[in-house]
């Protein structure tokens, strides 16, 4: 019986693991114990390139080698072996099955292929970014710091709730529409009061979701992208919170949305309130009439997702470009010169390659600036609008933000999928994201588009101390969704968007979050150190090595307590350390959802 067997994760077979740089030579070495082959071929192609046929070199134990150059530029490069065999009109196929070694295959109809990213670039992010520990907000739910809370500015025909424990709801039309917006009436001077708060949290930068004028409270609807919304306060006020924030010690990351704007923004402005001359939808002869797509004027038109309130923007239209980056004048730079260290890209993947990397070369000009993306898949091999994006490749996007961890965790924690199995579906990101990148994604456990962590982990606060030790250990930098060291709960919008409880923390999840913040900080191993993910029949594990020292989270997923007899099986290859985690492990016991720390 013929064994074939290959693994791009063991160097054995595949040398370097994982992403690599351009030109970079790769040595393959797959084991074909079938008695009667004859030839063996790696078989190679760049993405939507020409395959070739590479024919390897029989050597000792029945292994074939051979070498390939990733000279054909930067890319996804797609592999797999075929196996001819005496006598046999076809050959064998051997191609990826779940992540690691791979699967034979005798139809090639059925085979997938192995990937190898080629990035032109190592994107080394700035320190603060890579050793930062985020904080996500929504302003208008976090801290009014008004005296006697009075709000800015209220917008007409919305609604302001009566106190700061009421839930949000939406008032809808039989469409789905909203028809009035609501607000809870969170300021900039609010998050400006509660700098004391995120610093004894232990946290070194914060993500604003959008604050630029607009109709709605989340602000995904822009209306003048040179403004702040009134209802959070004034230019002075951001002023003062950035100044703040840098006395502090605290950077701050803002919300780009350039994929469409509000229909009754300055740009389109449906319903006049900017003068009947400004906007695209009332004048043909608006300056920002060529931004838009309208399929039949004024009332029909190209808006996101078949949202009307959400007119899209022509990504190609050069005025539009030369406003959000082309220009010293641009979005980018007129709040990147007023103290912003970061920006996330609201849904890149409506954003050309070559808008992303127009934004980055702006954001080049200045010192320690970072540029992440939202991508809620494996950025690495994703298409949109029939286009293989090049995210990760290098100047373009530096990181994204980590949306697959924490679909991971909640598969671990809530069971759904084996230990195994999680192991796979990370070591594949780690494998096919370049190194620097697993250093630069954003990892959270929650945010404005989900549900709430604890909501998914009904309530179980034993699996909450898990995410959060998974999440601070994780390669990359860790981001709190604001209220979830609160313990607040909920489904997706609006209830994931509750008032922050200031009256009524729960001291449980607040001090949970707390301990696993200090972890990170105190050992730089978990900011620095390489990663390798292990597991047993029952229980997971992360490990973070930096030369000699190494940090470990084993983690008991079930409600069983579980002690640890069986070999632990590691993804890659951390030699010496595994064989010293395997002994110091050997025969300990872990509670029923708990975890253990081994550090050296």
């Amino acid at each position: 019986m013929s064994t074939i067997y290959f693994n791009p994760w063991k160097t054995l077979y595949k040398k370097p693991f994982g992403a690599s740089i351009c030109d970079q030579v790769i040595q393959f070495q797959i084991r074909v114990t079938e008695p009667q082959v004859t030839n063996v071929y790696l078989v190679i192609h760049k993405d939507f390139g020409e395959t070739m046929h590479l024919l390897l070199t029989a050597g000792q134990d029945s292994f074939y080698s051979g070498e390939y150059c990733l000279n054909q530029g930067k890319g996804l490069y797609f592999y797999h072996f075929e196996i001819q065999v005496k006598d046999q009109a076809m050959p064998l196929f051997y191609g990826a099955y779940q992540g690691g070694e791979g699967r034979i295959e005798s139809n090639r109809k059925n085979l997938w292929e192995f990937q190898i990213t080629c990035y032109q670039t190592q994107e080394i992010s700035a320190t603060w970014y890579r050793e930062a520990v985020f904080y996500q907000i929504f302003p208008d739910r976090f801290f009014n710091g008004n005296p006697n809370q009075i709000i800015n500015q209220p917008k007409a025909n919305t609604f302001l709730y009566a106190t700061p424990e009421d839930q949000p709801m939406y008032i809808k039309n039989p469409a789905g529409e909203i028809l009035r917006w609501d607000f809870f009436g969170g300021n900039l001077k609010g998050i400006q009061a509660k700098i004391p708060y995120l610093k004894e949290l232990g946290i070194t930068a914060i993500y604003l979701n959008p604050i630029f004028e607009a109709n709605s409270n989340h602000r995904y609807d822009t209306s003048d992208y040179f403004m702040i919304d009134p209802i959070l306060g004034t230019l002075e006020d951001f002023e003062a919170l950035i100044e703040a924030l840098q006395v502090n010690g605290i950077r701050v990351m803002l919300d780009g949305v350039f994929s469409h704007v509000g229909q009754n923004s300055r740009y389109f402005n449906r319903d006049g309130s900017y003068g009947l001359g400004v906007g695209a939808y009332h004048n043909p002869k608006s300056p920002y009439f060529s931004w838009f797509q309208f399929i039949k004027y004024p009332d029909q038109y190209q808006s996101w997702w078949g949202i009307e309130d959400l007119p899209t923007i022509d990504k190609w239209n050069t005025d539009f470009q030369q406003m959000i980056y082309g220009s010293d004048h641009s979005v980018i730079d007129y709040w990147t010169k007023r103290g912003v260290d970061a920006w996330r890209l609201d849904v890149a993947d409506e954003l050309p390659d070559l808008f992303i990397q127009g934004i980055r070369e702006r954001l080049n000009q200045y010192s320690e600036k970072v540029l992440i993306g939202e991508v809620w898949e494996d950025a690495s091999n994703k298409i949109s609008y029939q286009q293989r994006r090049q995210y990760l490749l290098g100047e373009h996007l530096q990181g994204v933000m980590n949306y697959p961890l924490r679909s991971a965790i909640l598969a671990l924690l809530n069971q759904t999928n084996t230990t195994e199995q999680i192991a796979r579906m990370l070591t594949t990101l780690i494998e096919n994201y370049p190194n620097a990148v697993l250093y630069n994604n954003l990892n959270s456990l929650g945010t404005h588009d989900t549900e709430r962590i604890l909501t998914m982990l009904d309530q179980d606060l034993k699996k909450l101390n898990l995410a959060f030790a998974i999440l601070f250990y994780f390669i990359g930098v860790p981001c709190v969704y604001y209220g979830d060291e609160a313990g607040l709960t909920g489904h997706k919008d609006p209830e994931n968007r509750q008032f922050f409880p200031w009256k009524q923390s729960n001291l449980v999840t607040l001090a949970i979050c707390k301990k696993w913040i200090a972890v990170r900080k105190e050992n730089p191993i978990l900011i620095e150190g390489t990663i390798d993910l292990f597991y047993t029949s029952n229980l997971f594990g992360v490990l973070r090595v930096k030369g000699n020292d190494y940090e470990a989270l084993i983690v008991n997923p079930t409600s069983q307590a579980q002690s640890i007899s069986e070999a632990l099986v590691f993804m890659t290859e951390p030699a010496i350390v595994g064989i010293h985690i395997q002994e110091k492990l050997q025969g300990a016991t872990i509670a029923a959802f708990d975890c253990l720390r081994l550090v050296k």
